[in-house]
């Protein structure tokens, strides 16, 4: 019965509203009613008043049914930044629960008539693959992208296409990119990395020059990840020439990434650097070169190599090189151990996942799955939902009746989404 009386308290509000002044602790009661308040929330998106208007894509937002899509979309039309980044966090946390808590909206302060926030460094979100976003969706945050109503706008909007995995606005995003803002650029960035469009590489290779060191690390990182193979005279140009290790690194890591026997006397002058990531970098271009002959060098250089990171790019090269072999002490197997290092499970999953597009360490990986520990066990039902194929499929199903209910979940997720491709 009371539940009755609330619905019929806030329809009369809601229908008395257009009658008297609305106040944000009043959009907070119409939000009360539900998916059955968003016609009259929708409705105070016109409102005049930027705070009810707010408020209204704040409740919106919470209400975070597929209704609440067609009103966010309206909001992101608006003319107030702040308006317009709460539209955009709450289109996201639609198709990714919990964004709210991290996009930028969530640290916005307001002073004055200007407002205040700033980017987390948790970049690395993304939905998973079988999540199907409406294109509407994506066209409304390629707009902001493009031209929101302010750099924090747009740079919000850029990020929110990478978590979307949102190809159709890679237009939008190389127009961001060509702001004079960083934080634009690099979230644009960013997003082309996650949606892994090759055709925007070289639309960005301009900024591997780039004069500030996170732009031009990113756009690097960008041409390494995007497979820009005519980029490699440059990325060249820049190793010789960069002063900042980071840039340097990344500069040989995305050579490593595009391999040619031509880089080989890059990987050769780096393969004993004093420097871990360089080494690192180098062992992985010689393994992406797919030169048996290499082998008993990389074996070497391995027994002899006592740095964790140069050690796991080492590894992966080896494997690369075909030895593929389990056993306590081989380079496959302290790939997949390191799965359990918060400090380099981060260096050995991607290395797996490159490593499982081959059917031969597929075979190789499918033993381990239900002997290994519970972090061994999601990190490679992450690797093969990446890199599987249909006859991962039942491999992995077996770990859907795992004692552990977060291997199980994990397990169930990445055959949804090896179905689903």
């Amino acid at each position: 019965m009371r539940s009755l009386l609330a619905a019929i308290s806030i329809f009369c509000f809601a229908a008395l509203a257009p009658a008297q002044d609305v106040r944000p602790k009043d959009v907070r009661e119409i939000g009360k009613g539900g998916s059955n308040a968003i016609p009259r929330l929708q409705e105070l998106l016109k409102n005049p008043t930027r705070d009810v208007r707010v408020e209204a894509v704040k409740q919106i937002t919470d209400i975070g049914t597929a209704r609440s899509i067609d009103p966010l979309i309206e909001a992101t039309h608006d003319n107030d930044p702040e308006v317009q980044l709460r539209a955009i966090d709450g289109l996201v946390n639609f198709y990714l629960p919990g964004y709210v808590q991290t996009g930028f909206a969530a640290s916005i302060k307001r002073v004055g008539t200007s407002i205040k926030g700033k980017f987390t460094d948790l970049n690395d979100q993304v939905i998973e693959p079988y999540v199907i976003v409406r294109p509407e969706v994506i066209s409304a945050l390629g707009a902001l992208a493009r031209g929101g109503g302010s750099m924090d706008v747009r740079g919000s909007a850029s990020r929110a296409i990478g978590v979307l995995r949102g190809k159709a606005a890679i237009p939008d995003l190389v127009e961001a990119a060509r702001s004079k803002n960083t934080d634009v650029i690099y979230e644009a960035l960013i997003a082309m990395q996650k949606i892994r469009d090759e055709s925007a590489a070289q639309r960005v290779e301009f900024l591997l020059r780039d004069l500030d060191p996170k732009v031009q690390v990113a756009a690097i990182e960008t041409a390494g990840l995007l497979r820009n193979r005519e980029a490699v005279p440059t990325l060249n140009d820049v190793l010789n020439r960069a002063r900042d290790p980071k840039v340097k690194r990344a500069a040989l890591t995305a050579i490593a990434m595009l391999p040619a026997e031509s880089s080989r006397p890059v990987y050769q002058q780096y393969l004993h650097d004093k420097d871990d990531k360089l080494r690192a970098a180098a062992a992985e271009g010689y393994g992406r070169l797919h030169q048996a002959s290499d082998l008993p060098m990389l074996e070497q250089a391995w027994q002899d190599e006592t740095k964790p990171q140069p050690r796991l790019s080492l590894a992966f090269a080896q494997v690369m090189l075909g030895k593929t072999e389990v056993s306590e002490f081989s380079p496959l197997q302290f790939l997949v151990n390191n799965l359990n290092s918060s400090a380099y499970r981060g260096e050995a999953f991607p290395f797996l996942v490159e490593l499982a597009r081959d059917p031969k360490i597929r075979q190789a990986l499918y033993p381990m799955l239900p002997k290994g520990t519970k972090d061994e066990k999601i990190g490679l039902c992450g690797v093969l939902a990446r890199s599987g194929d249909a006859a991962s499929v039942p491999e992995i199903q077996k770990l859907t009746n795992d004692t552990d209910t977060e291997v199980a979940k994990e397990a169930l997720k990445a055959v949804r989404t090896l179905q689903a491709r």
